[in-house]
């Protein structure tokens, strides 16, 4: 990943510095995502969490051994610092964008549980050319299959101030038009970015938060954790 890349490198980690108290609401509706997400494996898979700025320690040190797929180097130096002592190893994981990589991490960890760190709506380092993301979430998807795994993801981002900025509760299938009144009640035109992940597991619960990513700037966040048993 290039140094001064948008979504990683030097400018995401001084825009996380710069926006830290932007951050923190959304970063507390993580924290409570996290605290009721109880995988019985004692290995993570941390896919994507950059520096960590969304992760608590007490999560974290639920867990024997942290692999962690993240190819921003910055990222990594700073993650290692956020968690001095915590039980990490790195992997640059550029392989992960490819067809079959999903199916590749799954039998690399075995025995772990797997957390996509607001991943899984973004372009993946190593994505070729016409990439199909719908086919790749699709065999992420089928590659995790039975395992513990979670994700949270951006759905959609947009520059027009939301009505609500909290949606408490689980949801169950639905369209993005009704994802979106949860927080625009107000309807009207909505100008968007789609970043192509809505749909995913159709039939599971899911939560639903904002980030306010820049003063003007709010990104639908959407939590999906695998089913229990």
């Amino acid at each position: 990943m290039p140094m001064l890349h948008p979504s990683g490198g030097l400018g995401y980690h001084l825009r996380a510095w710069r926006h830290r108290r932007l951050w923190a609401p959304f970063h507390a509706v993580v924290a409570q995502w996290l605290a009721g997400w109880q995988p019985a494996a004692r290995r993570l898979v941390l896919v994507g969490p950059s520096a960590g700025y969304a992760l608590p320690r007490a999560f974290l040190a639920g867990f024997t051994r942290i692999h962690v797929l993240e190819p921003d180097p910055v990222a990594r130096w700073l993650l290692t610092r956020r968690f001095a002592g915590m039980p990490l190893t790195f992997d640059a994981g550029r392989w992960f964008a490819r067809p079959h990589g999903a199916a590749e991490l799954a039998a690399r960890h075995a025995d772990a549980a797997f957390l996509f760190c607001n991943l899984l709506g973004q372009e993946l380092v190593g994505q070729p050319r016409g990439h199909d993301r719908a086919r790749w979430l699709t065999a992420l998807a089928q590659a995790l299959q039975g395992r513990p795994w979670a994700s949270w993801h951006e759905l959609v981002s947009t520059g027009t101030c939301p009505g609500v900025t909290s949606a408490a509760g689980w949801y169950g299938p639905a369209c993005l038009e009704d994802v979106l009144v949860l927080f625009w009640p107000q309807g009207g035109e909505l100008a968007l970015i789609d970043h192509a992940t809505f749909g995913m597991m159709p039939a599971w619960p899911r939560q639903y938060a904002l980030w306010r990513l820049s003063p003007a700037r709010w990104h639908v966040i959407e939590w999906l954790p695998a089913p229990q048993g």
